[in-house]
């Protein structure tokens, strides 16, 4: 009984192992916008110059298999990202429990839990979406693995690097109904990149002292607090001006865009109170929910319009 009990408490860990090596958060966070971009594309897409929209219809097959598609090559990125900065996260406090800097998993089972989750990955949206979609998809595996590992060791800007990748997913989504890289999936392409900006940096805030002594030159630890929040006002404005192009476009209605509006004022007054407070770590964390909760609402909103054609 007790050999029983062993063999079934080793067998679970062995599984959340592996299971935390593919970042599941990311991979969860991820899906919300994929989803809003496959929903978007279902909902109708301009056609002409007066920008009436044709009927959609929504696939689940296709979304299903896009969703799962796009969640294994995230999921894949994330196990080699996990490879390459193992030393490093051994240098910061957040991290230096990750599966590989504790050596919980042999490195050489990483490289073939990778490559299956990320052959799969591909292989799903080959058979089901567009090459289009495909390619897409392999573009932000490629900026996450490799221009992103390599950017933000040596530079400030590997941030913007990063978010390259991070806004591939709803685009994803969007051109695996569409198969069309138009001014929609631009759009929404763009509002990511804005987005993760104050988003990351608000991480690199609270987190300063382990990217300091990690090496990892964000802005904060290069630049200070005080011009990483001014940034952070400005993308906050950019991602607020862009998001609201899906109305003036014709892909969404007045209902998103009043919330668009609201959302981005409502992020752009707290980070202006950011110049005010003693607590730059207590705040940074607050900016940093309150970065997911705009992401989130953005999403539903527009997943929301493809249900009720707002």
């Amino acid at each position: 009984m007790d050999f029983k009990m062993s063999y079934q408490n080793l067998s679970s860990s062995v599984i959340k192992n592996y299971y935390n090596l593919a970042k599941p958060g990311i991979i969860y966070g991820n899906a919300i916008t994929t989803i809003a971009g496959f929903l978007l594309a279902s909902k109708g897409l301009p056609v002409n110059a007066n920008m009436a929209l044709r009927p959609g219809y929504f696939n689940f097959e296709l979304f299903l298999a896009t969703l799962l598609g796009i969640s294994l090559i995230i999921g894949s990125a994330c196990v080699f990202n996990n490879y390459i900065d193992r030393n490093i996260d051994g240098k910061m406090e957040r991290t230096k429990k990750r599966v590989l800097v504790i050596k919980a998993i042999p490195v050489k089972n990483v490289f073939t839990y990778g490559t299956i989750l990320g052959i799969i990955g591909f292989l799903t949206l080959f058979i089901y979406t567009n090459l289009l979609t495909v390619f897409l998809a392999l573009i932000g595996f490629f900026f996450y693995v490799v221009m992103y590992s390599i950017w933000k060791r040596k530079s400030i800007y590997g941030t913007i690097v990063g978010s390259i990748s991070g806004a591939i997913p709803p685009v994803v989504g969007y051109c695996a109904v569409s198969n069309k890289f138009d001014i929609g999936a631009i759009i929404f392409f763009l509002i990511l990149v804005l987005w993760q900006m104050p988003h990351f940096y608000a991480i690199a805030i609270f987190r300063i002292k382990d990217y300091a002594a990690a090496g990892i030159p964000v802005l904060p630890v290069k630049k200070g607090i005080l011009i990483t929040k001014i940034h952070m006002l400005f993308y906050i404005v950019a991602f607020t001006i862009i998001a609201m192009m899906l109305t003036f476009f014709g892909y969404e209605g007045y209902v998103y865009l009043v919330i668009v509006i609201l959302l981005g004022l409502g992020w752009f007054m707290f980070g202006v109170q950011g110049f005010n407070i003693a607590d730059d770590s207590k705040w940074a964390r607050k900016m940093f929910g309150i970065s997911l909760l705009v992401i989130t609402m953005l999403s539903v909103v527009v997943s929301i319009g493809y249900v009720f054609k707002i």
